[in-house]
């Protein structure tokens, strides 16, 4: 079995769906609007975010389309205001395993740099070269108004400690996630990120990714 950005699941009503076969994603479950808030049109999404207003925040998702049997494989980026660097990273799970403990290793990666330089290594899987069966090709990107770059920081801490988990939670019995898109969604809520679509445990990243309503939308070659 193959999970993290590469192979995942059927969607199951039951735990043996999940176990036979799993993935980044499991749930096909829609999130709603985070708030009561209006998010922006497509019109008004960003198009080049190396532009952006510098002392304005900005957040990206990065995604694998094809990836876990095309249920989708993300990771984030979010801008460092007034310093024109990013923040970007993901959880690749290269062990494929269902579960791996907190503190053993999910492949979790985080670099800085220009977003150039962002772009650049995430299409090309820069930190985990030749391992992935598909580079991140699409990202969608939003500005934003507010951001914590404190609190996204102590959030990849977290994210990178906690383990990976895809089904039940040995320690509470419960069918829940930790996952690509758990760790891509907590960084960047953590950032407090604008018009960021709720992510469901045990969601598919695809059909969240879909849901970012008013984010760019730019496909991603190596350069």
């Amino acid at each position: 079995m193959h999970i993290g950005g590469r192979r995942g699941p059927a969607i199951g009503a039951v735990i043996g769906a999940i176990v036979a076969v799993a993935g980044c994603g499991q749930s096909a479950a829609r999130a709603t609007a985070e708030t009561a808030e209006t998010a922006p049109s497509s019109a008004e999404a960003i198009t080049d975010m190396a532009g952006a207003a510098p002392s304005r925040g900005a957040a990206c998702v990065f995604g694998k389309p094809d990836g876990a049997q095309k249920f989708g494989h993300v990771g984030w980026g979010f801008k460092v205001p007034g310093t024109g660097r990013w923040v970007y990273g993901a959880v690749e799970n290269p062990s494929e395993k269902l579960y791996t403990p907190p503190g053993g290793d999910i492949g979790a990666w985080h670099a800085e740099g220009s977003y150039d330089r962002m772009l650049s290594e995430m299409s090309t899987d820069a930190h985990y070269p030749g391992t992935s069966e598909h580079p991140y090709g699409r990202y969608r990107c939003t500005k934003s108004s507010t951001y914590d770059v404190n609190r996204a920081w102590a959030m990849i801490s977290k994210v990178e400690a906690r383990g990976f988990l895809v089904g039940v939670d040995p320690r509470t019995g419960k069918l829940t996630s930790r996952d690509c898109l758990d760790a891509t969604y907590d960084v960047l809520k953590a950032y407090r990120t604008r018009h960021l679509t709720p992510a469901p445990k045990l969601s598919i990243p695809n059909v969240w990714v879909e849901e970012l309503w008013g984010w760019s939308d730019k496909q991603l070659t190596p350069t």
